[in-house]
């Protein structure tokens, strides 16, 4: 079967490079902010976003907590938008993360947040986005045009803006020191062998998309793009939280998509995976590991393999990786 290159395909293909120019545009914007967020002092994180944006948000939550030790919330928009309703956030960082920053839901909970007293900081591909004048700080996220329904580059290049605020708020020298292999390191999984087959996924209704701590931030985006390009109900569960109930779905035939972290979480999430292997689920791992680099990238390597196995799946299954039946490239919400 013939395939074109799909939109999506191009796009995500462009992420080590995006990854170059993000880093070369904003070094003196991240060492400055860092030094901002430190005077500010900030007693938690709260963060704004839908969908693929509120994924990112996930991840963000992890490497906050783990490597900050500082809490982190997500924000319910409709809190501010449908309710009317504004909460005390003046000790709060509030990270704003959109692709378009336009959503109107978006922007009136980044309005309360400002007005609240909070430091605001927006992660936005669209430099022409409102945000840039209620933000008190604005990263372009420099993904470049994303013409596919499906996000992929922008939530790759929303992660490694999260990862450079973490490594200079922090001060984090090793990290900061690996941050500049990243692009490399996205090369290499593009160039690596498909771990996510046609087999898997072609005659499946539902399946279970499972992982502990980063791997599970990154499963909710995983499930996402199962369900918006091959119309595949998944849905995303932390392996500890699956056992808690759930686990109950392996009664009938079940698939289970395993996203195999090799970080702190490893033993305790290959336990709960070996648990579900004996109870009789049939597991697809997705895992990335190299020794040399911090664990903390290893979702971002993972969902880039990701990425382009699900887009050639998508092509094999008839199914149009750019303009899923439904959907819109940017959703109003209020």
């Amino acid at each position: 079967m013939t395939t074109k290159k799909s939109l999506m395909l191009q796009e995500v293909s462009e992420t080590p490079e995006r990854f170059r120019v993000h880093a070369a545009a904003h070094v003196n914007l991240y060492f400055n902010l860092a030094k901002q967020i430190r005077a500010f002092s900030p007693e938690y994180v709260y963060i704004v976003g839908r969908g693929t944006s509120d994924h990112a948000g996930v991840y963000a939550k992890y490497l906050i907590e783990v490597e900050l030790g500082i809490p982190v919330s997500s924000a319910a928009p409709s809190v501010a938008s449908i309710f009317g309703k504004s909460l005390d956030l003046k000790r709060a960082l509030v990270i704003i993360i959109s692709q378009s920053g336009r959503s109107p839901d978006v922007l009136a909970q980044a309005k309360a947040a400002k007005a609240s007293g909070a430091l605001c900081v927006a992660l936005v591909n669209d430099e022409a986005s409102p945000l840039a004048d209620i933000a008190d700080v604005f990263i372009p996220l420099l993904a470049g045009p994303e013409k596919a329904v499906a996000a992929t580059k922008t939530y790759l290049c929303t992660l490694f803006s999260i990862l450079n605020i973490v490594a200079h708020w922090k001060n984090d020298e090793k990290l900061l020191s690996l941050m500049t292999t990243l692009p490399t390191l996205m090369a290499q999984a593009q160039a690596s062998k498909p771990q996510l087959h046609l087999d898997v996924l072609q005659n499946l209704r539902h399946c279970v998309v499972l992982g502990r701590g980063f791997g599970y931030a990154i499963a909710r985006e995983i499930s996402l793009k199962i369900k918006e390009i091959c119309a595949i109900q998944a849905e995303a569960f932390s392996s500890a939280e699956f056992l808690h109930g759930p686990i109950s779905l392996l009664n009938k035939q079940m698939t289970i998509i395993d996203i195999s972290v090799v970080d702190e979480s490893i033993v305790a999430h290959s336990e709960q995976i070996d648990e579900i292997k004996a109870r009789g689920g049939k597991v697809c791992t997705l895992s990335f590991f190299d020794a040399d680099t911090s664990p903390r990238f290893l979702p971002l390597l993972i969902m880039q393999r990701f990425y382009l196995d699900i887009e050639h799946i998508a092509q094999q299954m008839g199914c149009d990786p750019d303009n899923p039946v439904g959907l819109n490239k940017v959703t109003q919400t209020r």
